[in-house]
């Protein structure tokens, strides 16, 4: 069994834990996770992750505005994320923003607008940003161009060679149970150019789970099974890549 895993990016307000949240969250450091970090994904959903964020200590939260929530955005939207992550002590990231033209009837415009709104935010709360970004990486290079935040690219699916401009900007990368995939060379082929001090692992829970678990409801716990797939391709041995991506979490957000 490992220790000091971090969960760089869960969604423990998500329904899908609805029926046993509290016990789960009440395990979770008993079976080796020693932080978690909440991802918000609307002004609702941000709230309540830093609500959920004070009941337990080793959680922590990002309020942000999610690509895909920009069209039911209240008129408020950006003066609640800005008070939420002003006031509540829990929360060290905004997050999780970015672009996402995933889906037919997406928006481009209103999203690069959210998103640039909350990269502003975040610069002048010195704050780092967690992003996502589907489908959309060329305008998304663009705006991270420009803004050159301090962050974390989540859940990255995309070439090398773009890995490599992202660490150019001074982002981490993480990686979610997607590395144990069985079509994951795009993600493994990245995962053999990063520094260790660039990268983080994540379950995007309740989403993502790893192999053997594929399929089901992921949690935190499990990143055991992604961390093993990424020590065995960066050589490294298991407890020292998660004890050293540990350490990259908690210097980004401040922990």
């Amino acid at each position: 069994m490992y220790s000091n895993m971090f969960d760089t990016h869960a969604h423990y307000t998500d329904r899908a834990f609805d029926a046993d949240r509290e016990e789960l969250l009440a395990e979770l450091q008993e079976k080796g996770v020693s932080l978690v970090m909440l991802a918000g994904c609307s002004t609702q959903d941000s709230a309540a992750c830093a609500a959920l964020a004070n009941r337990y200590d080793y959680i922590y939260a990002a309020a942000g505005v999610h690509p895909e929530c920009v069209d039911e955005l209240p008129e408020n939207w950006l003066a609640e994320i800005r008070r939420i992550a002003e006031t509540e002590p829990k929360v060290r990231a905004i997050g999780e923003i970015g672009l996402d033209y995933h889906y037919d009837g997406y928006d481009a415009e209103k999203q690069k607008a959210v998103f640039t709104a909350q990269l502003e935010l975040a610069q002048e709360l010195d704050l780092p940003v967690i992003l996502h970004v589907r489908d959309a990486i060329g305008d998304a290079m663009e705006i991270l161009r420009k803004y050159r935040p301090r962050g974390v690219m989540h859940c990255y699916s995309g070439s090398a060679e773009t890995a490599k401009e992202i660490l150019s900007l001074g982002l981490h990368i993480s990686f979610t149970g997607v590395l144990t995939f069985k079509n994951a060379r795009k993600a493994l082929e990245v995962l053999e150019l990063l520094p260790p001090e660039r990268f983080m692992l994540e379950t995007d829970c309740p989403y993502m789970a790893p192999v053997p678990f594929r399929g089901k409801r992921c949690d935190s716990s499990m990143i055991a099974h992604t961390a093993e797939k990424a020590a065995e391709i960066m050589g490294m041995d298991t407890q020292q890549l998660i004890d050293r991506c540990c350490e990259n979490g908690k210097k980004l957000f401040g922990i």
